[in-house]
């Protein structure tokens, strides 16, 4: 059996090389005979070194939401994620048909879905539209976090730090597996960012020798309050069991380097979600299919009570309950049989009553199927009040 698809979300701040990445790892699976199928969710980016399949941009224009709505550039961002997710049926359904394509088709189905985000990378991530769009990928395909860490600017103990709460928020938000992407290593090498994540005292050094400096404050050793140097101490304690979770992987997007790592751990995140994540993420699927039939039954058993359906209706020589058996009323209330062709004379015909809830229903423009258990809940309530 075929393999699925798997979906490398790219997230990352402003300026930290995500678009530039995207362009080395799709331009990297091209090289190796290995297209992906593309997705550009930025609204409000003018050009993008690679061709998107599909790109929010096609249908949502980013300033003429800005000019319609009277909004900044992140609300006309979010607000056209929030438009752009209105199609996402329509969005998974050409993937799912790009994943399997017919057998007669020439093109093969593509191993991965690259997505790029909106730099403003807050405005995805807790955004509803973010979440519906990640989820719903999640729902229909192992889906990897791609997070890139601008590695010049991250070699300060308090930058790293930072980037790594972020990371963990992010983690924590999407519940989908993560790699920590240190992007530019031909401007610096990001063995130091591995040494902190692994070496509980390498961080400590490098964060005693930034004190001693008077990084935090006031000069020499013990300058300033402390409080600072004290936080990324108790945090960097924090951090090393979330450290267990993440993969790290080194890259230039400029050269090219590290790309393999990047694949290879890709490769690992993907039989991670199949392993840990599908089966939660079906678990609270199924929680939320079970909450809504619920929710189904309790709104159909009330709309059929509203109905306050007997168990037949009167037929011709019936009188009505509370009648007199007189001639002159039975004449008043007889009813022709044929005004309800779904109805039966029979009390134990279950069949008969099914087809007239159907009925009343449907005239109420409630769509049913003939097995709903609903149904047949009411009709032995019904039979019991009876």
């Amino acid at each position: 059996m075929a393999t699925q698809p798997v979906a490398v979300v790219c997230i990352g701040m402003a300026g930290s090389g995500k678009t530039t990445f995207m362009q080395r790892i799709n331009n990297y699976l091209h090289v190796n005979k290995q297209k992906p199928y593309v997705l550009n969710l930025d609204p409000a980016v003018l050009t993008v070194p690679f061709q998107p399949n599909i790109d929010i941009r096609d249908s949502i224009n980013y300033k003429e939401v800005m000019k319609q709505y009277n909004l900044g550039p992140n609300g006309g961002i979010l607000t056209s994620l929030n438009l752009f997710a209105t199609k996402i049926d329509q969005i998974i359904t050409l993937l799912e048909k790009r994943a399997k394509p017919p057998p007669e088709s020439k093109v093969p189905a593509p191993k991965h879905f690259l997505v790029d985000t909106p730099g403003q990378i807050e405005v995805f991530v807790w955004s509803a539209s973010g979440s519906i769009l990640l989820e719903s990928l999640a729902s229909s395909f192992p889906t990897v976090i791609a997070y890139i860490i601008d590695t010049p600017r991250t070699s300060s103990t308090s930058t790293f730090m930072s980037n790594m709460l972020y990371a963990c928020s992010i983690l924590y938000k999407t519940k989908l597996p993560m790699i920590l992407v240190f992007n530019k290593t031909d401007v610096q090498d990001a063995d130091f960012a591995k040494e902190w994540m692994t070496d509980f005292d390498k961080f400590q050094e490098a964060l005693n020798e930034e004190q001693n400096k008077g990084v935090f404050g006031g000069e020499g050793f013990g300058g300033g309050s402390g409080y600072m140097a004290s936080l990324l101490n108790s945090m960097s304690l924090m951090l090393e069991e979330f450290y267990v979770h993440l993969s790290m992987v080194a890259v230039s997007s400029m050269t090219g380097e590290g790309v393999d790592d990047f694949f290879e751990a890709v490769e690992e995140k993907r039989k991670e979600f199949e392993r840990d994540y599908k089966p939660e993420l079906e678990k609270r699927r199924k929680e939320r299919d079970n909450e809504n039939a619920s929710k189904r039954e309790n709104d159909l058993t009330k709309v059929m009570k509203d109905m306050n359906m007997d168990s037949r209706p009167n037929v011709a020589g019936a009188p009505a309950q509370g009648d007199s058996d007189s001639d002159d009323d039975v004449e008043e209330t007889a009813v022709d049989a044929d005004d309800f062709p779904d109805a039966e004379r029979d009390d134990d015909d279950e069949e008969g009553l099914k087809r007239r809830y159907m009925n009343a229903l449907r005239e109420r423009g409630i769509q049913v199927e003939h097995d709903d258990p609903t149904i047949a809940n009411m009709i032995a309530q019904t039979r019991r009040a009876g």
